[in-house]
Formats: structure tokens, sequence, C-alpha cells
């Protein structure tokens, strides 16, 4: 096709579609409503409310993990009948994580699942979603799966938890001076901003800097309390605050944390800040020369 007949073409397209785009909020609750229609048609056994959830053009793929799985399509009629077929035992997927991408009428969502039959486990990997909207109702359009039986989660992992102990072992790695824990908890592009105005460090030259200080027994000796969590709606990115005692006396740090394509989480960003109380800011100022 000539190029200009094929732009022409896409603007004729983009002039029949509507213009008001869907709240993304709104839209990516729809997508999980459809989801989980489908993930309860499943564990009842329920052809009919499991076929609504499905575009009548679905594509079904099976992808199991590890050397020699061979990777086969299903036929959606042949995946319904099994879902409908009688049963012994009880069937549930639990989903550890939704992670969601919208753009218009298009939405991808990577599920990280354990199956169990009967309360035990039987297998785990990655649910891969497409759907598409037409008239205005969201439908699987694509559905790739992963099954492996190693490294499977049986219950709802305790994040908070993980994560504190991540950051207490990188606070700990710089009062032992482990350079090789320090920075292997922080990302390849993580930042961390220093009390200094001049220190914006991505982390290799954050390394590079600080490596006398780690030829020592301690680097720095922080340590952290009362800290404060957010997570994303997806659980794949962290941030917090904390109260540090230090030897500048309280500071305050911040930080963001996301997880990894391997599942490991990272650092990707801190913020160290020094306190200083309010009733002691204009002798503050004096003496940075602030007026």
């Amino acid at each position: 096709m000539d190029f200009r007949l094929f732009l022409a073409f896409g603007w004729l397209l983009l002039a029949g579609s509507p213009t008001q785009a869907q709240p993304r909020e709104y839209a990516e609750k729809e997508v999980l409503a459809v989801l989980q229609v489908f993930f309860e048609a499943l564990q009842e056994g329920d052809r009919s409310r499991a076929e609504a959830a499905f575009h009548p053009q679905a594509v079904l793929f099976s992808a199991p993990a590890g050397e020699g799985g061979e990777a086969r399509p299903i036929a959606l009629d042949d995946f319904l009948a099994a879902l409908a077929a009688p049963r012994e035992g009880r069937w549930e997927e639990k989903l550890w994580t939704r992670q969601v991408r919208l753009d218009g009428n298009l939405a991808t969502v990577w599920t990280d699942y354990s199956f169990f039959v009967n309360g035990k486990l039987s297998h785990c990997g990655v649910n891969a979603f497409q759907l598409v909207r037409e008239h205005r109702v969201w439908q699987i359009v694509s559905l790739v799966d992963t099954r492996r039986r190693t490294a499977c989660l049986e219950s709802e992992p305790d994040l908070q938890a993980e994560l504190d102990r991540l950051l207490d072992g990188w606070h700990r790695a710089a009062a032992r001076a482990d350079e090789a824990v320090f920075f292997g908890s922080m990302a390849p592009g993580a930042v961390y901003l220093g009390t200094d105005a001049g220190e914006y460090w991505l982390r290799d030259e954050f390394q590079a800097w600080s490596a006398p200080y780690f030829e020592r027994d301690t680097a720095w000796d922080f340590t952290p309390r009362n800290r404060h969590w957010y997570f994303s709606s997806d659980a794949r990115m962290a941030w917090f605050d904390e109260l540090l005692d230090t030897w500048m006396g309280p500071c305050r740090g911040s930080g963001v944390l996301e997880k990894q394509a391997d599942g490991q989480w990272k650092l990707a960003h801190y913020n160290l800040a020094v306190l200083v109380p309010n009733e002691k800011i204009e002798d503050y100022k004096k003496l940075i020369g602030k007026k």
C-alpha cells in the first residue's frame, strides 16, 4: 500500500473513533471484573459464565516452563468443555499479582498464580491476558499461561515484612561495610540523594565515590525506625519513608523499590535528609548563611 494512502486510512480510522477516553481507573476496574468472572467460573465449572468472558475468536496457548516443555495451542471449545467436565475435587487458582496495562480499547494483564486441587498445590506460573473492548464490553482475546511445579507460593506473601528485611539488610550492610550486599540491593540505574545539594548519585557513581568508606570496618551506621509503607495497585512498586538515627543526628530517608523482571525487589531511589526542629530553624539559617 502506498504510504500516503496508509496514513490517510489511519486518519479515517481515528476520525471515526470515540474522542472521549474512558478514565483509566474505571477501565482497569472493568477489566479486572471480567477476569474475576472468569476465575469464579473456572472454580465453579460454569461454562456459560466463562464463555461470556471470552471473545468468540479468542486464542489460548499453554507454554510450560523449563526445557523440554512443549508449547501448545488450546481450542477455546476444548478449554470450555474441560472446564465444565465432571471433576473430582475443588479447583482454585490464587492470584498473587495483577499487573494491568491499558491503551484505549486494549488491555493486557499479567498475573502470577498458584493452582490448587482440593486445597493441595498442583502447579504455578503466570497468566498473560489480552482483552479488547467492543461496544463498551471487555472480552478476553488471548490467554497464554506458563506452568511449573517449582518455586510456587502456597500462601499470600507478607510483602511488607519482605521489604522490611531488604531495607534493614541494606542499612546493616553499610554498618558492616558489606559493599556487595549494599550495592547489590540497588537497581542498576538507582538514584541516591545525599544530604548535600550536590549529592545526586547514580548507583555506580555512588559506589565509586564511597569505595574508601567500604574499606573500613563500617562505612556508615544508620539505624532505621518508624517506617511507613505504600504500595501500587499491582504490588510491583513500593515507596516508603523512615526515621534514622545517625551520626548527624535524626534524619529521614524516603525512597522507591521496584519488583524486577526476575521477581527480585531492588531499591530504585533513596533520598536522605537531615531533620531540623522548627524551633531551631533560625539558628540553622544563620549557620548556612541564609538571611
